[in-house]
Order: structure tokens, then C-alpha cells, then sequence
């Protein structure tokens, strides 16, 4: 893996054991998976959509469950689908930046830790704008760019097991007023707030290794690091 790119896509698949092992590699996604969930309203009505885009192992299907969504994932890495199927999820083979599905097809759009990841923003903010109906919902959280995330995500995360080495490139963190205005460009309008795990939470997982998930993701003041991300699709 070390020979890889920094934000190689095929580093996933190496990963792909750690989806779901309590306290691995990938133990702070699932606290932003609840998080993410947190944001995500019931369904209005029967046969609604619930599109998660860069849906990984599934990590927010136990969240949404029963929230009455027909839960769909789409995803580049296929040993991460076989895991997101095995919880339930619709799972897709498809990339972010051309979604496999018709457009206004989607009631609630969730793009979780992958905005960071994709090389085409643009491209990106436009497909879930696409998919998503007039009305619909986008719930996203993400990495943004400052001095002190790459520090604490690729410095120190990467050296304290937070975060795997060589996953994230720095240079493709987003800044939130970029966000918001290609998200304004498809008539939609982002509501940002900051947030942040909670101290206890990582003391447990990383230094007392027991209950890594008795840790969450919780509101802060500061959008420096890690910000979430909820608008609603206005008919133009």
C-alpha cells in the first residue's frame, strides 16, 4: 500500500477487512456514519430514496434502517459493496462523478467522508445535485482545507492510527465556501456547521484499546477540521 498514491481508491480494497472490525482502521467513520444518520429525517411516505454516495462498507445502513428509505450505495471498490449488501444496502458499482441513476430519483442524498477524496468537486456536487428530487435533501461531511486539519488528519492521524497512512492528499480538501457555491450553482443551498469526536471517545479506542464505540461526532464551534454539511434542493 505504502507504494501507492497518496488517495488511491485501490487502497480500499486492501482495507476492506477493517469495514467493520470494532476498533480498526476505520473505527471513526462509523462514528461519523451515526452522526451523518443524526441529520437524515424519516421518511415522508413509502418507496423513498436514500442514495449514499462513496457508501463504503455500508457503515450508515444500521443508522437508517428504520427510517424507511430504500437505502442505494454506490461505490468505485467492489469488496466494499460485498460488505455494504451484506447490511441491506442496494449496492452499485458506479462513480460519484457519473451516478447510475436517473436524475431527480433521490429523496435524500448522502455523500459521508468522500468529498476529500474526489479529484472533480464540480463534477462531483453536480451528479448529487442531479439525482436529487426538487425538495430532496443532501447530508455531506468532509475534511476542510486549513493547516490545522492536515495536521491532525495526515500528520498526527496518520502517526497515532487515527487516520491510515496514505489515504487522504491534502491538496484535495474543501474549503466550505467552495462547497457551498457549487452547491448553489445546482439550487442548492448548504447549511455548515463544525464537528469533532469527542475527547473521551478517543482516549478509549486509541490509548485504553476497549469500547471504541462508546465514541461520537459532536457540534463545535470551529469548521477547521472536520464540518458537516445539510441543504435542501430548491426548484430553479
Amino acid at each position: 500500500m505504502l507504494s501507492m498514491q497518496r488517495n488511491d481508491p485501490r487502497q480500499y480494497d486492501d482495507l476492506a477487512g477493517e469495514w467493520w472490525r470494532p476498533g480498526g482502521d476505520f473505527e471513526l467513520l462509523h462514528w461519523l456514519a451515526a452522526a451523518r444518520a443524526a441529520l437524515i429525517p424519516d421518511a415522508a411516505g413509502p418507496g423513498r430514496v436514500l442514495l449514499d454516495a462513496g457508501c463504503g462498507g455500508g457503515l450508515l445502513a444500521p443508522h437508517v434502517r428504520d427510517k424507511g428509505y430504500r437505502h442505494v450505495g454506490v461505490d468505485l471498490g467492489r469488496p466494499a459493496l460485498s460488505h455494504a449488501a451484506r447490511e441491506g444496502v442496494a449496492a452499485v458499482s458506479g462513480d460519484v462523478t457519473a451516478l447510475p441513476l436517473a436524475s431527480g430519483s433521490a429523496d435524500v442524498v448522502v455523500a459521508g467522508e468522500i468529498l476529500e477524496h474526489v479529484t472533480d468537486l464540480p463534477g462531483t456536487v453536480a451528479e448529487l445535485s442531479r439525482v436529487l428530487r426538487p425538495g430532496g435533501l443532501v447530508v455531506i461531511d468532509t475534511v476542510n482545507d486549513t493547516a490545522l486539519s492536515r495536521l491532525i488528519t495526515v500528520t498526527l492521524g496518520e502517526r497515532l492510527g487515527i487516520a491510515p497512512v496514505g489515504l487522504h492528499d491534502p491538496a484535495l480538501f474543501v474549503p466550505p465556501p467552495l462547497l457551498r457555491s457549487e452547491f448553489a450553482r445546482h439550487g442548492v443551498t448548504l447549511r455548515i456547521r463544525g464537528v469533532r469526536p469527542t475527547l473521551s471517545g478517543l482516549f478509549r479506542w486509541l490509548v485504553l484499546k476497549r469500547d471504541p464505540s462508546a465514541g461520537k461526532i459532536v457540534p463545535t464551534f470551529s469548521t477547521a477540521v472536520l464540518y458537516q454539511g445539510v441543504g435542501t434542493r430548491h426548484d430553479r
